[in-house]
């Protein structure tokens, strides 16, 4: 089934082509125009600014909650009449160690709020937790794709594999252009994008 969008796209794979062109043009734009900076890091709100930025050219539920249960791998992320408890439940998680930034981005991993696109959205979301807290974002290049699959598909029982993978990947380089556009290419590549780079767009 092909998610309703502004396109008028019918085919899966011209619109997964074009979500992920549109969208990495769009996560430019964050980083270029200093709107990155104007989001409340750590909060619900701050994610929804994420992701309608990034996909309201694309879906008409951009920053939108869903309003249908959705699963993964045989996991179901946080059933709909329980999504919003569970929000507030995340806005009110402590964020000022590198645990509890893990804790609370397992958390919302876990309610996985949006219809599609949460992945994407919420690991910019996590660096800006991070950048605030701590004055350091995770250089992607160096968490491979496997490791950190299985490692999220984990954390919903146990997150210390998690940890280990992002704190071994922490850089202080936290306004380094190059160091966010290559990061995007690979979240998007984690979701199995991978057909334009950030950087050319």
């Amino acid at each position: 089934m092909v998610l309703e969008n502004k396109l008028g796209i019918t085919d899966q794979v011209t619109l997964a082509k074009e979500e992920e062109r549109i969208s990495k043009q769009k996560a430019k734009a964050l980083f270029d125009t200093g709107d990155i900076d104007t989001i409340k890091a750590g909060t619900f709100a701050g994610l929804q600014q994420i992701h309608c930025y990034l996909f309201e050219d694309i879906y008409p539920f951009a920053g939108k909650l869903r309003e249908v249960n959705i699963s993964k791998g045989g996991f179901r992320f946080a059933p709909v009449m329980y999504l919003k408890a569970s929000l507030e439940h995340i806005d009110a998680m402590p964020q000022s160690s590198f645990n509890e930034i893990i804790e609370k981005y397992v958390e919302m991993n876990i309610a996985h709020p949006f219809r599609e696109g949460n992945g994407r959205a919420t690991r910019i979301w996590l660096d800006l937790i991070f950048k605030k807290e701590l004055k350091k974002v995770v250089d992607w290049n160096r968490v491979d794709k496997e490791s950190y699959l299985l490692a999220m598909e984990r954390s919903v029982i146990k997150d210390v594999e998690l940890k280990v993978l992002l704190k071994d990947a922490l850089t202080n380089q936290i306004d380094d252009r190059s160091l966010f556009m290559k990061g995007i290419d690979v979240s998007y590549f984690y979701e199995g994008y991978s057909t334009y780079k950030t950087e050319e767009l």
